[in-house]
Order: structure tokens, then sequence, then C-alpha cells
């Protein structure tokens, strides 16, 4: 399990049985071993001022702590460092920092980081832009089965940005981060299936991926977009097969990594 989803689910357990004077008192207790310079404990200071929980979101405190657990080489922290320096929250925003202290957190193997520094170099920030690069760094992060980096490094294969393209190769890397729920590999599965690329043409399996997209997704022009897909499909299909193809998006599940 990563650093982040250790102090994710430690903070679920804490909004399950009960945030109030437990979380306080959490909060207390991994602040005076924080100051002690443990290091996992800055972190979680960190993570709590970053997201306001159990104290107002002060973006200099949360710098301030990811920094001293990041300079004792804690992994989740050094990344933390490089998305405050990218953002600019906390500190001034400075790209090349950015690339610096992902470096460190992907020397250790920290899938954010990996997925990260791939983005840096997709979009040329802090660095000059190079397809293969980024597309070697979401690789790494891509076999931790971080499923951001399982859809980015599908999408460059479909483009053919870094790498010749390659549907079938593009169709298996987003059915990884489709199967974690991902909602923009769903869709992009579902549409390699509406196409027929790298894969036999399924109507059904495209219209379940695709619903399961709209049902996923956050952002209301794809859900615009998914909507148009779904109502196309629905033209094409028989009764039986949109029965079937319903039926499966019930029944889906996702996958859960850790």
């Amino acid at each position: 399990m990563s650093t982040l989803r250790k102090l994710l689910f430690f903070f679920l357990v804490l909004v399950i049985f009960g945030v109030g004077g437990y979380a306080q008192t959490e909060f207390e207790e991994q602040r005076r071993l924080a100051r002690q310079g443990n290091a996992q404990a800055q972190a979680y200071i960190g993570y709590s001022y970053s997201k306001g929980r159990g104290v107002p979101r002060d973006y200099k405190e949360a710098f301030k702590w990811y920094r001293k657990a990041a300079n004792q080489g804690h992994a989740f922290a050094q990344f933390m460092v490089g998305e405050a320096y990218r953002d600019g929250e906390g500190v001034r925003k400075d790209f090349q920092e950015t690339v610096q202290w992902y470096r460190k957190a992907a020397g250790q193997g920290e899938s954010l980081a990996l997925s990260a520094l791939g983005r840096m170099y997709y979009f040329g920030q802090g660095v000059p832009r190079d397809y293969k690069e980024a597309l070697k760094w979401y690789r790494k992060a891509a076999e931790q089965s971080f499923a951001k980096a399982q859809f980015n490094l599908g999408y460059m294969y479909a483009k053919g940005q870094g790498v010749p393209k390659d549907d079938k190769e593009s169709f298996k890397w987003y059915r990884k981060a489709a199967e974690q729920g991902y909602a923009s590999a769903q869709n992009n599965l579902g549409l390699h299936y509406y196409n027929g690329q790298g894969v036999p043409r399924d109507y059904v399996l495209a219209h379940m991926w695709i619903n399961l997209a709209h049902s996923n997704s956050t952002y209301e022009n794809d859900r615009k977009q998914s909507t148009n897909l779904l109502n196309d499909l629905e033209r094409k299909m028989t009764p039986k097969q949109l029965f079937e193809a319903q039926k499966l998006s019930r029944e889906w599940k996702p996958t859960v990594r850790f």
C-alpha cells in the first residue's frame, strides 16, 4: 500500500469511527511526534494542513511540514513538495524545483511521482518536452497499477506519441485503468469497442464501458459526450444487446489495487 493510501485509509478510519475529539487528539499526538522529528508524522501534519483535515487549510504550514519530512527522505512528502512548487501553494511556483523533488520521490518508486514526472516531460514543464521520456515515466507508474498513468500510456499509444501508434497496446492500458474505475479510460475503452480498434467491434461492451464512464465522470462536457455516444449506440443495438449491456454495467465491480 502506497504512503498516500495509508494516509487516506487512516483519515477514512477517523471519519467512520468518529472525527470529533478522537481526531483532534490524534492530530495533537502526530504533531508531538512531528516536532520530535518523526518523518511519517511530519507528512501526516503536512497532509492535514494541505487538505484542511482537523485544522484550517494552510498551505504554508503544509509546505513547512512536508519539507521537513522530505528532507528526511520521505517519498510521499518529497512528491508533495514538488506539487507545492508546481501549483505555487505555500511557496513560489517553480517547475524546476518541482522536477527535482519529483525525481527524489520517483527514485524511491513513489507511483504518484513517477506519473507526475511523466506529465512534466509530456508538457515540457521544467524540462524540455520529450514524449519518449514521458512514456518511460508513465510506464514505470503504470506497471505499479497507477490508473492515471495507465490511461496516459494508453493515450500515447493511441496517438503515436513517443512510440509507434498501436491500437492493441492502447486498448490494453486503457483496460487496466478502466477496470479500476478511471472514467476517462472507461470512455476510451468503450470507443475502442465501438470502432473496432485493437479489438473486434462489440456494441454491447462499448455500451457497457461508455455507460460506466458516464456514471463515474465528474465533468459535464464528458457526460454530454458519453450521452451522445450512448444514444448513437442504442440506435444500432437490438433490445437483447441493450439488455445485456445494461446488465453488465450493473454487475461490474472495480478492481481495487494496493
